[in-house]
């Protein structure tokens, strides 16, 4: 029975939803964990007949296993897109999923560097290799646009509108954004294209991908995530830096200095503006600086 409607959710998930092989699998699995326990206190009971408490129990299962609050999330998510499903096929008559509570999240702010940091991590590349050059237009892309690092790694040359300061970038469920890309970087990727990529042998399939390893192929995402690790340890930044880190620093410096909250959103690629406003954080260094430098009576 739940078979044929996994079949069918995978289906909507790939087709209707648009989204990732990892996160249909993932989906997938929170489902799979649902039926296994309700096959198992509740015996044959049929989809129809799910009610809100044997999700409540479920819920509680879980949380017996100490699944962090991140993961439970998740696989309620999961379970309410399924039954979101079951409805729009007609499957059963009334959601029981729409009083179901997911846990409270703890909003951690992410890691962020300072200006002089980033200059400082690219000051540290190695010109002298070819794969300099590379990863100088790569970095300066992922901080000038504030891309994901899946969204890097699968840039396309064709989708490069520098001549007008625009990239166009492929997020996540294969959505499409037009964003802008500072002076830096476009001197950068021009410098890596001309003078680097040329002489790369690309393989079948990736010539219209922009950042290529030595056997011309797309980066991977442990790579980047290498090359950040690398330079970092030169450099000697003690912070915990991955390819995410120059995202949330270009979202953070734009808040900082005065962006409109919706314009950053556009720019990320964000669904809800509820995911930007995690980056209106400010330290509380800056904002004394603020209170010293503008409040009348803050220094009397």
């Amino acid at each position: 029975m739940w078979e044929a409607y996994l079949k069918g959710f995978k289906a909507y998930l790939q087709l209707e939803r648009s989204m990732s092989d990892n996160t249909v699998d993932a989906y997938l699995h929170d489902v799979s964990l649902l039926a296994a326990f309700l096959q198992e206190r509740f015996k044959e009971i049929k989809i129809q007949d799910i009610q809100l408490s044997q999700l409540q129990a479920f819920v509680a299962y879980i949380n017996e296993f100490e699944f962090t609050e991140g993961t439970q999330a998740r696989v309620l998510s999961g379970i309410k897109s399924f039954f979101r499903y079951l409805l729009l096929e007609e499957v059963i008559k009334k959601n029981p999923t729409e009083l179901l509570d997911a846990p409270k999240l703890k909003r951690i702010l992410p890691s962020v560097l300072s200006l002089e940091e980033i200059e400082l991590l690219f000051a540290a590349i190695d010109h002298s290799k070819p794969e300099g050059q590379r990863n100088r237009a790569m970095l300066e892309t992922m901080y000038s646009c504030g891309l994901r690092v899946s969204e890097l790694t699968a840039l396309k040359i064709s989708n490069l509108h520098l001549e007008v300061g625009f990239v166009r970038v492929i997020g996540k469920g294969n959505k499409e954004r037009l964003t802008p890309i500072g002076g830096e970087a476009v001197k950068q990727i021009q410098l890596y294209k001309d003078h680097v990529r040329v002489h790369v042998p690309i393989k079948k399939g990736n010539e219209d991908i922009l950042f290529v390893n030595r056997r011309g192929t797309a980066l991977s995402r442990v790579m980047v995530f290498m090359i950040l690790k690398d330079l970092a340890a030169k450099v000697g930044l003690k912070k915990n830096i991955h390819p995410h880190t120059l995202r949330h620093s270009f979202a953070t410096h734009l808040v900082e200095r005065g962006a409109d909250l919706r314009a950053v959103q556009e720019m990320m690629g964000h669904k809800s503006i509820t995911t930007t406003e995690i980056y209106t954080h400010l330290d509380r260094g800056y904002l004394r600086q603020t209170l010293e430098k503008y409040h009348p009576r803050f220094g009397k």
